[in-house]
């Protein structure tokens, strides 16, 4: 698919840590949506289109409305997973299933919408006492990887480490060692209907990585990632087609899921 227009980006994050704790706020004074919403528009410029999206908006910001008009929603959540509502999940989901990108970073692995496009409990193993992290490139070609070094070091971080209860990612692109001898797939995509999905660990609300240079860039990549190849966004659908469709050029029957299937 080529663009004609910005690439639309809805930026959400809960914004709860930025209104209870001075070190978060002293790390990101705008907020940590503040601080990714420039990591894109820095790299993707005028390509970009940016909407900000948190927690405490009407519906968490992600309307019927907003998701309809968002190519590629981002995902940063920590402290309130609980209070993300069911149905706007149920929403974000079937936009992704339709061909809209996500990328969840660090701690959103537990947000409700990534445990359900996984199917996993998405757990891991974590500290939180300032480890240093290299984060590997074990995918170069991969565009996501464009520009970064190898490894990116980040002086203090979180740690996560494995086990990482995720499904085999369709794309491993990076791994993190720490400090305390853990390692971690940190960079992984996966596909879901007609979505792209990249997650990212890298990000802490304790520590200012996502001011990191190349943090930035690995946010921005996954973006211009994942966005959708499709013309249009459809969700995936039964149907029932006549022999020979691909040669007479009839099409399905258009009916819905549950008639295509001899429900009704």
């Amino acid at each position: 698919m080529t663009r004609t227009s910005p690439l639309r980006v809805t930026v959400w994050s809960e914004n709860r840590h930025e209104q209870r704790d001075q070190r978060v706020r002293d790390n990101y004074p705008e907020g940590m949506h503040a601080t990714v919403a420039s990591a894109i528009k820095d790299h993707l410029g005028d390509d970009v289109d940016i909407t900000i999206a948190l927690l405490d908006d009407p519906e968490h910001g992600l309307t019927e409305d907003v998701l309809s008009r968002t190519d590629v929603l981002t995902w940063w959540g920590h402290m309130a997973h609980d209070e993300v509502a069911d149905d706007v999940v149920a929403r974000v989901q079937q936009h992704v299933l339709s061909g809209m990108g996500l990328v969840v970073l660090h701690s959103g692995h537990w947000s409700k919408i990534f445990t359900t496009l996984m199917g996993t409990t998405c757990t891991l193993r974590w500290r939180n006492e300032a480890d240093r992290e290299l984060v590997w490139t074990v995918d170069p070609t991969h565009p996501i990887a464009e520009g970064v070094p190898h490894p990116i070091v980040i002086e203090e971080q979180e740690m996560y480490g494995e086990f990482f209860d995720i499904p085999t990612p369709d794309e491993l692109i990076f791994i993190s060692t720490f400090s305390g001898g853990e390692a971690f797939r940190s960079g992984c995509t996966f596909k879901r209907g007609r979505g792209r999905i990249f997650y990212f660990s890298p990000g802490d609300q304790d520590y200012p990585v996502y001011h990191h240079d190349d943090v930035r860039r690995v946010i921005a990549n996954g973006v211009g990632w994942a966005e959708s190849r499709h013309d249009r966004r459809e969700l995936p659908y039964l149907d029932r087609f006549e022999t020979d469709w691909f040669l007479t050029g009839a099409a399905g029957q258009g009916v819905g899921d549950a008639q295509a299937g001899g429900l009704h």
